[in-house]
């Protein structure tokens, strides 16, 4: 029988353990509700870069996302941020939005926006406008091709941009159409990627269909969204373009087949008019946080299609082949949907090149030359004068013979005075004086005497010369 210190002992040492147990499972308890709490919660790394020409409305869209109705346009790259709430789980986040300026000179910029560090947790969109339907195709080609070559320069390893390949591919193999009216479960934990979620075990035994041959044939590793922005701009190409539903047709299917080969989804959006604006912000936060989305695709409406990633496929675009009837669906998309002659040229004022200032003055110095002196004769011929006409040998003048002509200056000053005359009796027309006609009789007297008389002082004399004295 043991002493009764020793049992006392062994109890104190027992309560001890049990004490500290108890404070082991307490902390294991409160860590594991904060872990699952915060697998629950919002993750804060998302982002989404919008990439686009000048003036295909990027602020505008990015302002409405936002619930900004005063958007403010800046340059280079512009951060916003995006409230994301959770209404199933009472939290919220902010989506980072970085916006690159549409001048290709600020790509180098894109090192801030995406990186190795987010490239997994970023999606991109890719902007265009309805209002220059011509330049659509021209503008995705070149910020896909700027996008892959930021990409190619990021270091990210081969392994791991291999499975963000393969995750895109995956979201395509899985993807189900929802049906209309489906129930709207609740959205899966936190714990996952939705962007480029791994593969499960349950994935391996599923069987999944092979992609179309045009399917991601241009795989960038990253989601994308091709949005058609101021859709409401096709009633306007329709009336001043002649633009007809086969060229909408056209252009609908063209980037269809871009959206097929980079795993894009494509939405057409109205800010202007509220079209589609809510349901893209829906499917953003859908790709990025996992949220419930029950819309399929859209095609019905031309100026607001909606195509998910996933529900699009060759079948499905070749629909659209059906309404061409001046165009094939393989024709040239420049040819095609050709940019508009500009109707009112812009007028330019024409280039003034200055003249050679000793060429200037040399011209100068011949036009003094040649103008006459202020007494109205020139200096290099002398005004000819005429003979004064005989006088009588008694030293009358002859009033048998011509009239004596009116020297030169002085002829000129009255031809010019009667002129002006007549001239000004044109202009002035006095009220109370005479009738029209007779105003235009005296006038028309007035200028026939001065003719006839100028015509007299042209003619040589006709009278007989004045008799010289005879021997």
């Amino acid at each position: 029988m043991a002493p009764i210190g020793e049992k006392s002992a062994v109890d104190s040492v027992s309560g001890e353990k049990t004490d500290e147990e108890e404070g082991q499972n307490l902390w294991a308890v409160i860590l594991s509700e904060v872990q699952s709490s915060s697998t629950s919660k919002l993750p804060a790394c998302k982002s989404v870069l919008v990439l686009g020409d000048g003036e295909s409305g990027k602020t505008t869209l990015v302002a409405k996302l936002q619930g900004n109705e005063d958007p403010k346009k800046g340059s280079g790259l512009e951060y916003h941020y995006i409230e994301v709430k959770d209404d199933y789980r009472d939290d919220q986040a902010r989506l980072g939005v970085w916006t690159l300026d549409g001048d290709p000179h600020h790509t180098g910029l894109l090192r801030f926006a995406l990186n190795e560090e987010n490239f997994e947790h970023t999606m991109v969109i890719i902007s265009v406008s309805m209002t220059q339907p011509w330049l659509m195709m021209e503008s995705l080609q070149k910020w896909t091709t700027l996008l892959r070559d930021h990409i190619d320069r990021l270091k990210i390893p081969r392994d791991k941009m291999r499975e963000f390949e393969e995750s895109l591919v995956r979201h395509f193999q899985e993807y189900v159409e929802p049906e209309e009216g489906q129930e709207i479960k609740s959205p899966p934990r936190r714990d996952f990627n939705p962007l480029h979620p791994s593969a499960s075990s349950t994935d391996e035994e599923r069987v999944l269909l092979p992609l179309g041959e045009s399917t991601l044939t241009n795989n960038l590793g990253i989601p994308i969204v091709v949005v058609v922005t101021k859709s409401d701009a096709i009633s306007t190409l329709e009336k001043e373009n002649d633009y007809r539903e086969e060229h909408f047709d056209f252009i609908q299917q063209h980037i269809r087949k871009f959206c097929l080969n980079y795993g894009a989804a494509l939405a057409y959006v109205s800010v202007k008019e509220d079209k589609n604006c809510e349901l893209l912000y829906k499917y953003l936060v859908h790709r990025i946080y996992g949220f419930p989305f029950s819309v399929p695709g859209y095609v019905v409406e031309r100026d607001s299609v909606f195509v998910p990633a996933g529900w699009d496929n060759e079948k499905k675009i070749s629909i659209l082949y059906e309404n061409m009837r001046s165009m094939k669906p393989e024709d040239s998309f420049e040819d095609v949907i050709a940019k508009p002659v500009t109707r009112k040229p812009i007028m330019r004022d024409a280039d003034i090149v200055a003249e050679d200032e000793q060429l200037f003055l040399m011209k100068q110095q011949t036009q003094l030359d040649k103008a006459p002196p202020a007494g109205g004769e020139s200096p290099a011929r002398p005004a000819s004068r005429q003979p004064a006409s005989p006088r009588p040998a008694g030293g009358s003048p002859n009033t048998t013979g011509s009239p004596k002509k009116i020297d030169g200056p002085k002829a000129n000053a009255a031809s010019e005075g009667v002129l002006a005359n007549f001239f000004n009796s044109l202009l002035n027309k006095k009220t109370g004086a005479a009738s029209p006609k007779a105003e235009k009789s005296s006038v028309s007297r007035d200028a026939a005497a001065e003719l006839d008389r100028m015509t007299r002082a042209k003619k040589p004399s006709t009278g007989s010369p004045a008799s010289s004295g005879g021997s």
